[in-house]
């Protein structure tokens, strides 16, 4: 018990500061499979297949049966990413301010994608971003104590993640990883 008389010039205790670990979720989901039926059309432009489209809405249904949803969204400019994670959105029920595009996603570097989540909010615990391969797959796989050949379309990794803040995450701090894809044997 600590008394303080007055004028005793007394001061409060100091008790050290601890920064505590908080659970995440980070999703790194590839754009579902892109139509190559328009020819002329830049690469950011092309659409999803109707595959595509069928495959992102049946991936986030297994996500959600799994209670694995995000409440963020971070997609690259590229209408096949957006509309991937447009229809992801729906299915999960999440509201239009939760979805923002990010133009370093398209076309990323790891450095990138890593500059791009380092930006999130500590607040947020559970992150999705969407985008591209090569780069997805490179950046899934730092993480990755088995790394993956390649992320297909409409692939989902999730990485349950102990950390202060999503600057700096990696390996470390990865707790428990989930991957799956549209044709994967369960």
């Amino acid at each position: 018990m600590f008394t303080w008389l007055k004028g005793s010039g007394a001061t409060w205790p100091i008790w050290p500061v601890t920064c505590f670990k908080m659970e995440r979720r980070l999703f790194i989901i590839r754009h579902g499979k892109s139509s190559w039926d328009h020819e002329g059309l830049d690469d950011i432009e092309r659409p999803l297949a109707t595959r595509g489209t069928r495959n992102a809405g049946e991936m986030a249904e297994r996500l959600q049966a799994l209670q694995l949803v995000p409440e963020l969204l971070l997609s690259s400019p590229a209408s096949r990413a957006l509309n991937t994670a447009m229809i992801m959105s729906k299915v999960w029920e999440l509201g239009p301010d939760s979805l923002q595009i990010h133009e370093p996603l398209y076309m990323a570097y790891l450095e990138e994608i890593n500059q791009v989540i380092a930006g999130v909010a500590p607040e947020v615990r559970a992150l999705a971003i969407f985008g591209h391969n090569p780069s997805f797959t490179m950046f899934a796989n730092q993480f990755l104590t088995l790394p993956l050949d390649n992320l297909p379309t409409a692939g989902v990794v999730v990485f349950s993640l102990e950390s202060e803040s999503w600057d700096g995450i990696g390996r470390r701090d990865v707790k428990e990883s989930y991957v799956d894809y549209p044709k994967k044997r369960k």
